[in-house]
């Protein structure tokens, strides 16, 4: 992937952080907005698996799969409790539960996850190929690992990892390419994660979708549901 002074990420820094401070503001925003909302296209029935972002847990994608259920997805969050940064377990046990849900269903599963989320997604996506249909990420560090985001420092000091290698080892995994359909929706005002690191440039498939909000708020996002309810309905 080649990156330009543009293009190439930054890690947040405390001006952006403080953006995170409107967070509260999302749900006046959202009820507002939520009109846009109303003429989403049906679901067709298929099973969609969310995961949350790091330090969260199913809870905080419960609204996402509410509205998805309401539209006519088998939509659930995971059940894998708090997301505490272990990738690779998570992947390994994400694996599990998407090919449960994958079976149950007889087709294979879309997977939508936020931030640290996403990662958790597109790894089980790139692993599973033939269980997972689809994936849509919400503000997620693709690019660099935690290197470009607000919490990159305590992440390494937590699991003991060099920031810089690791990015490469990531950059490495994402040459490897998804085969399915992928979407990354991005906010520049995105205080946590470097919206340049979310943006998927590996995928000639891919597309990246701009919206408005802060990290925080992503799951709770008229835009964001739009998009995602556009894409699975499309």
């Amino acid at each position: 992937m080649t990156l330009t002074d543009d293009t190439t990420p930054k890690r947040p820094n405390l001006v952006s952080l403080l953006r995170e401070a409107r967070t509260p503001l999302a749900l006046p925003a959202f009820i507002l907005q939520s009109p846009a909302l109303l003429n989403a296209p049906r679901g067709d029935g298929r099973p969609v698996l969310l995961a949350p972002g790091y330090m969260a847990g199913a809870l905080s994608m419960q609204p996402l799969a509410a509205f998805l259920r309401h539209l006519g997805y088998r939509a659930t969050p995971w059940r894998l409790g708090r997301n505490d940064g272990d990738v690779e377990r998570l992947v390994d046990e994400f694996l599990k539960e998407a090919g449960a849900l994958a079976l149950r269903a007889a087709a294979p599963v879309t997977l939508i996850g936020w931030s640290l989320g996403g990662v958790v997604v597109r790894e089980t996506a790139r692993l599973a190929p033939d269980t997972v249909r689809e994936v849509i990420t919400m503000g997620s560090p693709i690019v660099g690992g935690p290197k470009y985001t607000a919490v990159g420092n305590y992440y390494a000091r937590r699991f003991g990892i060099d920031l810089d290698a690791f990015e490469k080892e990531v950059d490495a995994r994402n040459r490897l390419g998804l085969k399915q359909p992928v979407m990354s929706i991005y906010s520049k005002s995105d205080g946590v994660v470097d919206w340049r690191a979310s943006i998927d440039s590996y995928n000639p498939h891919a597309r990246n979708v701009e919206i408005s909000g802060s990290h925080f708020s992503l799951g709770l996002n008229v835009r964001a549901w739009r998009v995602i309810a556009d894409t699975l309905g499309s």
